[in-house]
């Protein structure tokens, strides 16, 4: 009797293995090709060069950077501005960029982590990843428990982190799917 349960879990395990390799098989060929990548006309066009400020007031949400419900994040200024669907800025704030930036564009966020290592070694949470460059995964992100440092030049990371305030408020609003717009 033992050899013949034993042989009907090992026939049941090997059929529950062969499905989900079969299921895995499955999603990974239907994986947007663009997945990750700049999104091409889904918005009004984007500048790919700096786009225009308001000198009065420096958070203000530049011009030329979209339309809609999206993630405004400008590479050159080392700031985020969270958009509704009304055009009006939800938050706005600074954020440290790792050393690796994305390209102007149009984004969407395509995965999310409560809790990860950084590829600094430090511990982050709230991930919101939206690009890709050359295998280094884009993301906003929050350091645990210690001030946001520098990332080191010598290590290619595209964390872009903010303080703990602006990780959650990104957590709640960049879910899968979300526009991220990076402008100059």
């Amino acid at each position: 009797m033992a050899g013949s349960s034993s042989s009907i879990v090992a026939g049941l395990t090997a059929a529950a293995l062969t499905t989900v390799g079969f299921l895995a098989f499955q999603a990974y060929s239907n994986i947007p090709a663009d997945l990750g990548r700049p999104v091409a006309d889904s918005m009004p066009r984007v500048s790919t060069s700096k786009v225009p400020r308001d000198g009065k007031d420096p958070r203000a949400l530049p011009a030329g950077s979209g339309a809609g419900q999206r993630v405004v994040y400008s590479v050159d200024d080392d700031r985020v501005w969270l958009v509704d669907a009304a055009e009006k800025v939800k938050r706005t704030f600074r954020v440290t960029p790792g050393s690796v930036d994305p390209a102007p564009g149009v984004y969407t966020v395509t995965s999310r982590s409560n809790a990860v290592t950084g590829t600094d070694g430090l511990p982050v949470a709230h991930v919101v990843r939206f690009a890709s460059v050359d295998n280094i995964t884009i993301g906003f992100s929050t350091v645990v428990d210690s001030p946001t440092p520098q990332p080191a030049p010598t290590v290619k990371t595209g964390g872009i982190r903010e303080s703990r305030a602006d990780g959650n408020a990104m957590w709640d609003f960049a879910t899968i799917g979300r526009t991220v717009v990076v402008i100059r």
